[in-house]
């Protein structure tokens, strides 16, 4: 019988339309700007076959044989919400939390919504069952998922009011008794190429007048009128010169509806831009799926930190004090978001209107907001700890092996390492900081959590502030006695 990877590589052989160097991609498996990353997520979909680690990333679902991936337990315990956390864990550490649209963040917010499904009946009675019945079939059937929720970058400063950005933006252009039929573009969608449905609704809250943009979708990838249109691919072919370029680069796309039709059983909601934002701002699914992403960046930053050490012990520079600052500093940032996550858990509690285990939002919005300024500073750190060592390469490593191979190995050699060992660290330093992918890495962990500006505005808006500020009335109060 075929692993799930296997059975996952082929199931993208279903008529999507994929676009990259002006062409339509024919055989996504073995193109090489997708060959690499879809190896690593086969990798990480045999897993659930393997009964030495299925239970790492997994649990069995109840009436069935085989396990599902833990993205898809709805945890009703602490228990439960410690098992999720692996499962994450799992997949980071074995991707170096470079890959962070795995699906399990989509798939949670999707589990969120399941658990949630009697709660959610008040924005529309029909969206519990279309609900249930989704939930089972990616859980059941091992779905990719990824969202796609923000619209395209035409003119910021004009909204639906205008004519030709509401014509741009994704809406429906008609209906009938089967379903919608949607027209407009999508950004951005990681992992769009590979996924098998994108969950697609409006980030931002519109107002009640623009109906025919406010809506929740499940869309299949494979949908007729669908475009998924790629950025550069940002792959490399040779693993030893590019380590994380050859294997994990995400693919990011713009999603392009041409009358793009949905079927009823997968319009969550349509037509009320209130009970869209209601199900997008839901508290309970969003702290799981932003746990994820928390449990992702502590797997991230310890990889980074681990390049550094290895690159500063290489070239001695580990015992010079303003260096050990710095490799100091990295610690100092993992430590912060190890334990703003310990404390999410810590003070989960049972959501009174559906029992779900969720992680204290508090510490998750810090944690997100902390990273998009910590990924930059460690960045910067590796740069100032390596400096003009990352030029200094050979441009393949192949060359060791070459006609001037022995003048190399005696004069790129490093303070224990051989020649060969130190510049392929070096090469993958250089992955992370000064590659197509590694400037995309810093872009995406600035960004992908929503403009940061308004993330931290909404902790301080959303905060209980009142206890803070009372303490100050009172000091002065008794000052004035």
């Amino acid at each position: 019988m075929a692993l799930r990877g296997k059975k996952f590589l082929d199931s993208l052989s279903d008529g999507r339309s994929v676009w990259i160097d002006d062409e339509r991609v024919e055989n996504l498996p073995e193109h090489p700007a997708f060959s690499g990353t879809l190896g690593t997520i086969g990798g990480l979909f045999d897993l659930l076959d393997d009964p030495k680690r299925r239970d790492e990333v997994g649990f069995a679902v109840p009436g069935r044989e085989a396990y599902a991936h833990s993205s898809f337990l709805v945890p009703y315990s602490a228990e439960d919400l410690a098992k999720r956390t692996r499962a994450f864990d799992y997949w980071a550490q074995e991707t170096n939390g470079v890959m962070s649209r795995l699906s399990d963040y989509a798939r949670s917010l999707v589990t969120g919504w399941y658990g949630a499904r009697k709660q959610l009946s008040q924005l529309d009675p029909g969206i519990e069952s279309k609900l249930a019945a989704y939930y089972e079939q990616a859980r059941d059937n091992d779905l990719f998922l990824t969202t796609s929720l923000l619209d395209p970058q035409i003119d910021r400063s004009k909204g639906l009011d205008d004519k030709r950005i509401a014509e741009r933006f994704l809406h429906v252009v008609r209906e009938n008794k089967e379903g919608i039929y949607v027209s407009g573009a999508k950004m951005i969608a990681t992992g769009a190429p590979y996924t098998h449905d994108f969950i697609v609704f409006s980030f931002y809250r519109l107002e009640s007048q623009y109906g025919k943009h406010a809506h929740a979708l499940l869309v299949p990838a494979n949908s007729k009128g669908l475009h998924i249109v790629c950025r550069e691919s940002f792959a490399e072919e040779k693993t030893s010169d590019h380590p994380l370029s050859s294997r994990y680069d995400e693919m990011d796309a713009v999603l392009l509806f041409d009358e793009v039709f949905i079927p009823w059983e997968r319009v969550l909601l349509y037509g009320d831009a209130e009970a869209v934002w209601k199900l997008r701002s839901h508290q309970s699914s969003n702290s799981l799926a932003f746990h994820q992403t928390v449990v992702r960046f502590v797997a991230k930053l310890e990889f980074l930190a681990g390049v550094a050490f290895a690159i500063a012990e290489s070239i001695g520079v580990n015992g010079f004090l303003h260096v050990q600052e710095k490799l100091g500093e990295l610690i100092t940032q993992i430590d912060t978001m190890k334990a703003l996550l310990i404390a999410s858990e810590a003070k989960a509690h049972a959501d009174p209107a559906t029992g779900i285990w969720v992680p204290e939002a508090s510490f998750i919005d810090t944690a997100r907001s902390l990273g998009t300024k910590l990924y930059p500073r460690a960045i910067e750190i590796l740069q100032q700890v390596g400096g003009g060592g990352f030029i200094q390469t050979p441009s393949s490593l192949g060359q060791f092996g070459g006609p001037i191979g022995e003048l190399l190995h005696r004069y790129f050699e490093g303070v224990a390492l051989n020649a060969e060992s130190k510049i392929q660290l070096f090469k993958l330093a250089w992955d992370l900081i000064g590659s197509p992918l590694g400037s995309r890495h810093e872009l995406y962990e600035r960004f992908y959590a929503g403009d940061p500006v308004r993330g931290l505005a909404n902790q301080y808006l959303n905060a209980d502030k009142t206890p803070w500020t009372e303490r100050v009335w009172k000091l002065l109060e008794k000052s004035r006695a």
